[in-house]
Formats: C-alpha cells, sequence, structure tokens
C-alpha cells in the first residue's frame, strides 16, 4: 500500500522532481523550516527592538551590525565547508541562530544585542542569512543532474517561499492572539523571537540526518596559491565570482532599503496597519514570489539564466518604485504584490548560474562569497533607511533608492555576462546547430 501511494505522488511530480533523493527533499524541508523563523521574526523584529526602548536609528544601526557580523561568520563557514565538512557547518549554523535568538529574548542591553547579532544568525529581512545557502546550494548541485539544476532549485525556492510566507503570516497571527489574550505586546513579540530560537535546534537536528553523498568530492586547485585557495576556498572560479559577488553587493545594498521588516514597518507608518494584517499582507508577497520562482525556470529553459534574471529583475524594480506612490493602502498592497509575483524569479536562476560557472569543488566557497558579499551590501543600507524613517517626509525615499540601484545592477549584469553561458546552455545551442551536444 505505501509503495503504491509513493508511486502516485512521484507520478503527479514534475520529471526532475520525481526522482531526487533523501538529501534533497532533506534539504528542501530545513530550507522551509529556517525561512519559516526567519519570516516568524522580520514581522514583529522592527516592533520588538523598538519596544525595547530603541530608537528607529539604533534599531536600524543594530539590524546593519547584524547584517554586517554575519559576513565574517559566514565567510568562514562557507568557504570552509567543501574542507571540512557540509554537514558540520550547517549544524554550526543552526545552533548560532539558537544562541542569537536566545540573547534578544533575555536582555534590552543595545551592546548584547548587537554582540549577538553580530556573532549569531538573525534575519532582519525574512531572507536567507547566515552560512545555509550556500551550502545547500552546492550540496543540491552535488546530488542532482545539470539538466535538473534550475527547476530543482525553483522548486528550492518555492520551499522558502512558502516558509518565509507561512512564518510572517504565523507571526502577525500568534502575535495579535496573545495580545487579544491581554499578553503585553512586547512579550508576544519576544515569543516569537523564543520560537525562532527553538526551530535553530530542530534544523541542527535535521542537519545530522544528511548523508556523506552531499559532502564535497576534493578536486584540482589550478590557478591559485595553496594560501588563497586556504582562505577562500577559490581557485580558477576567483574572477568570475569577484565580478558576480560586486554585482549581487550592489543588489543587496538597494534591497536593504525595503527589506520586509522595514517594508511591515512603513505599512504601519504610512497607513496604520497592525502586524496581523501585514502577516496576510507578507503571506501572500512571498507565496507569488515563491511561486513566480517556478515559471522562471521554465523561462530559463527557452531563454538562458542571464535573459531571465534581467527580463523579470528590471520591471519589478520599477514596481517597487511606483509602491509608496499609490494614493490608497488597497493599491499600494496590490502594487507590491504583483512586484512580487515576478520579482523573485531572478533568486533560483541566479543560484544555478552561479553554480554552473564555477568548479564543482569551488561550490560551497563560491557561493559563501557571493552571499557575504549581498549581506555586505545590505548590511549597510539599514542604517540609513533608519534616518529615513526618523523623518517624516522622507519615509517614502527607500523604495525610490532601492529601486534605482536594483535597475542599475540588472543593465550591469546583463551588460558583463550575457555572453557568459553555462555549460548546459552551450551545449543546447550547439545542438541547436546541428553539432553534437555534449
Amino acid at each position: 500500500m505505501h509503495v503504491r501511494v509513493r508511486r502516485r505522488i512521484q507520478r503527479a511530480l514534475p520529471a526532475p522532481l520525481a526522482s531526487l533523493g533523501h538529501d534533497v527533499w532533506l534539504l528542501y524541508l530545513t530550507r522551509f523550516l529556517r525561512l519559516f523563523a526567519y519570516g516568524l521574526l522580520s514581522v514583529v523584529l522592527v516592533f520588538y527592538l523598538v519596544g525595547l526602548g530603541l530608537s528607529e536609528v539604533q534599531t536600524g544601526l543594530v539590524l546593519t551590525l547584524t547584517l554586517a557580523g554575519d559576513t565574517v561568520v559566514s565567510l568562514y563557514l562557507t568557504t570552509q565547508a567543501d574542507r571540512i565538512g557540509r554537514r558540520r557547518m550547517l549544524v554550526a549554523g543552526a545552533l548560532l541562530m539558537t544562541a542569537a535568538g536566545l540573547v534578544f529574548a533575555g536582555t534590552s542591553n543595545l551592546a548584547l544585542l548587537v554582540a549577538a547579532g553580530i556573532v549569531g544568525v538573525i534575519s532582519p529581512s525574512g531572507g536567507e542569512v547566515g552560512p545555509f545557502l550556500p551550502i545547500e546550494q552546492a550540496a543540491l548541485t552535488h546530488v542532482v543532474p545539470a539538466a535538473a539544476r534550475t527547476e530543482v532549485f525553483a522548486w528550492y525556492t518555492l520551499a522558502g517561499a512558502v516558509g518565509t510566507a507561512t512564518g510572517a503570516l504565523a507571526g502577525g497571527v500568534l502575535t495579535e492572539a496573545l495580545q487579544q489574550r491581554h499578553v503585553a505586546p512586547l512579550a508576544s513579540y519576544r515569543t516569537m523571537v523564543i520560537v525562532y530560537a527553538a526551530l535553530g535546534i530542530v534544523l541542527a537536528c535535521l542537519f545530522t540526518r544528511l548523508s556523506p553523498a552531499s559532502e564535497a568530492v576534493a578536486g584540482a586547485r589550478d590557478g591559485a596559491t595553496d594560501a588563497v585557495v586556504r582562505l577562500f576556498g577559490l581557485g580558477v572560479s576567483r574572477r568570475v565570482v569577484a565580478k558576480l559577488a560586486a554585482l549581487f553587493a550592489l543588489d543587496a545594498f538597494g534591497g536593504g532599503f525595503v527589506i520586509q521588516s522595514f517594508a511591515a514597518y512603513w505599512f504601519y507608518l504610512r497607513y496604520g496597519v497592525q502586524p496581523a494584517a501585514l502577516g496576510a499582507i507578507f503571506f501572500w508577497a512571498n507565496i507569488f514570489g515563491g511561486v513566480s520562482a517556478l515559471v522562471a525556470s521554465r523561462l530559463a529553459a527557452r531563454f538562458g539564466l542571464i535573459n531571465t534574471m534581467v527580463g523579470t529583475h528590471l520591471p519589478s524594480n520599477i514596481l517597487l518604485i511606483l509602491v509608496p506612490l499609490m494614493p490608497n493602502l488597497p493599491l499600494a498592497v496590490t502594487l507590491l504584490l504583483v512586484r512580487f509575483s515576478i520579482s523573485q524569479m531572478d533568486v533560483p536562476t541566479r543560484q544555478s548560474y552561479l553554480m554552473a560557472v564555477v568548479r564543482p569543488e569551488e561550490r560551497s566557497a563560491a557561493g559563501g562569497v557571493a552571499g557575504v558579499a549581498r549581506t555586505i551590501g545590505a548590511s549597510v543600507s539599514p542604517v540609513i533607511a533608519g534616518f529615513f524613517f526618523a523623518r517624516p517626509a522622507l519615509v517614502n525615499a527607500p523604495f525610490f533608492v532601492a529601486g534605482a540601484l536594483k535597475i542599475a545592477y540588472d543593465l550591469a549584469l546583463y551588460r558583463e555576462f550575457v555572453s557568459v553561458r553555462p555549460p548546459e546552455e552551450v551545449a543546447y545551442l550547439r545542438g541547436g546547430n546541428g553539432e553534437r551536444r555534449s
């Protein structure tokens, strides 16, 4: 009976998913739970920090230093993961989530909050931080065929989007439910922080279940000295990674002005939207973003990864600029949801592209360096956004700045990499010209 049910489920799934192994499904689960925790926290984090007595400027400072401190920890864990062990580094990252959550729940001291944010793993945006994403991407690429990589990444992105969405919804609904039971607002926000810490322990346990097949296989380290390889984990791939990392940093710098925590706070300042309603808004925003990732894999198969990345990301950033220009809440929410329905199409394509153009034994390191570059870019923006939010006349400015910077990223990415194709795209084009496909 069990075998028949499993076969029916497999037949109902898209072909690349029907034959996935234990490691892929486990990484889908950890992605969902981690992003659930991030989404849960993101809706209430600014409210919580302001409730502790921090000003908007201090809150922006905490978020900036949290993201900045994450770069050092993530850079070490990701660049050493292929050598020391991917499972070990993933477990370490999960425990750092728990440690940071417990400190945030236990103190209102600004210095301690900053220290916990720097050393631990806290996501103010609802998006990925820490060492998880690049290591999981490398593991996924290692256990699936190249032809299925982008679609597998698309479903991986969807798992994260559903996690963020349900986490945001849960954070808003549970917070309001606690307050209706006469729990003080600050205590209700702190409860979400404690749940975040508990989920870190769950993740650590799950990561121990990864099989040895997810680990890296040692390969040649041509084109770099031993010192460079040991420090950054990159050899011949370092030049292309450096270029992509710089562009990703620009994109993240722009996105940091409108991270989910601040976007939620903007809806509160502009329209008085409460946490439960904010949770619903960002639930659907993230659902739309996740579903769009599945469309991205189909577009990439037809038009190529770079064309799909730029062709979907550019109009989404124009929509971002238009959100604060809407005259009422329904129109602002509608435009935000339309923007989310295309804004995340570049995520699985970007991840797949990076994994495709670097050496197999350098994938964790490449993802780590690129991820750290994004974190550095995103870490600078919140403190500037905090100054904007502290001045009523400038509360709309983050949307304008973010949209302009992200448009600049799209144009620069297309110019630099439109001619640099992943191996499977090159093979496809050769096959289309009557030559033998590799």
